[in-house]
């Protein structure tokens, strides 16, 4: 695995790129990519800070794993290719905006929109083996993806943390809420929000009230 990776974030992750769990991770995904077909292509893997620059950062919403279907994942969490339908959990993430921010049901269910505009779509784990969800967890990603939640923490402020589900909260004990601007509700998979726990959050209006009143551009979702 060949780390590329925007200059300014390598700079910030520098040191976790040195770590002997690191290089252990980066052999486990080699590995995995020699012998199976695994999500998302290579090159990608890195894409959500490629995207985001580092000096843009606004938000940041943490997933789970990498999508394991054909075409879906290209390195941003809960974001599909162009022409790939949108799975269940973006569906329902675009219902909420659509409501709550009274705009139409985008076609498109890739979110480099977002993420050029600084929004760091980062799932805790950054790859995952072919219909088999999870099958990269507890390799080494959660301590790289924790590292990077604690650095932003740090080092910026006034960033909105949207943590959506058990999972994404768990991360969120890294976040220093005194500097920024935590929310966090149920995840919006079908499971979650038919029982009431996603719809109805609000969290892209109080996202982008919460940047209005800094001064910061606000996000067009």
């Amino acid at each position: 695995m060949k780390v590329e990776i925007d200059d300014n974030w390598k700079s910030l992750l520098q040191e976790e790129f040195e770590k002997p769990y690191f290089e252990q991770l980066t052999n486990f995904v080699t590995e995995e990519y020699n012998v199976n077909s695994c999500f998302p292509p290579e090159n990608q893997i890195f894409e959500a800070f490629n995207l985001c620059a580092l000096e843009d950062l606004k938000v940041v919403i943490i997933g789970q794993d990498p999508y394991h279907g054909v075409g879906q994942a290209h390195g941003l969490c809960f974001s599909v290719n162009e022409g790939i339908p949108h799975p269940p959990s973006l569906k329902n993430i675009f219902k909420e905006i659509e409501t709550d921010l009274n705009i139409s049901y985008p076609t498109s269910g890739n979110l480099e929109r977002w993420a050029k505009q600084g929004v760091l779509l980062l799932n805790a784990t950054l790859t995952v083996k072919a219909h088999n969800a999870g099958s990269h967890q507890k390799k080494g990603w959660e301590q790289f993806t924790d590292a990077v939640i604690t650095k932003i923490s740090n080092k910026k402020e006034n960033i909105v943390f949207l943590l959506w589900g058990g999972f994404a909260k768990k991360k969120g004990i890294k976040i220093n809420k005194a500097k920024h601007f935590v929310l966090e509700t149920g995840h919006p998979s079908p499971l979650s929000a038919n029982r009431g726990y996603w719809f109805g959050n609000k969290h892209f209006t109080k996202t982008n009230n919460f940047l209005k009143i800094n001064n910061l551009q606000q996000i067009e979702w």
